[in-house]
């Protein structure tokens, strides 16, 4: 399609999630999904399954199924929330920390290369994202 900007935004960040699910499948063996629940919980902090479910915009059942995936692979501690009810905490283990770190990087570092080969400004590019995002965010 020529000129059109929302089919080509909406390819391009298809394109980058696919790519970021390959390379860091291959390269740490976590999926970017997991990759992205695990950043999340961080990015929240101390948080609850709903909370994640609404941040990530799927269903609770979804982060459940995802969340208790995570925890018996130790990178997740999943507890009963002290306010009551049947909603579950969800905290980093220092494995789910050291994933979030390495992932990061290790994604960041390929983005910026990405950014280098196009001939695309890093700082050029990072503000006319967040000036995006500010707009939907109004």
């Amino acid at each position: 399609m020529a000129d059109d900007l929302s089919f080509d935004l909406h390819a391009l960040v298809a394109r980058l999630d696919r790519s970021a699910d390959r390379l860091l499948s291959s390269e740490y063996g976590i999926s970017y999904r997991r990759f992205l629940a695990l950043f999340m919980v961080r990015d929240l902090g101390a948080t609850t399954q709903r909370a994640l479910a609404e941040r990530l915009d799927i269903s609770e059942p979804s982060v459940s199924r995802m969340t208790g995936v995570l925890a018996e692979e130790g990178l997740l501690g999943v507890k009963a929330d002290p306010d009551g009810g049947n909603r579950r905490r969800l905290e980093l283990t220092a494995d789910g920390e050291r994933v979030v770190k390495q992932c990061g990087e290790f994604l960041a570092g390929r983005f910026t290369e990405l950014l280098n080969s196009a001939g695309v400004p890093r700082a050029e590019y990072a503000r006319h994202t967040l000036m995006l995002l500010e707009a939907l965010d109004d």
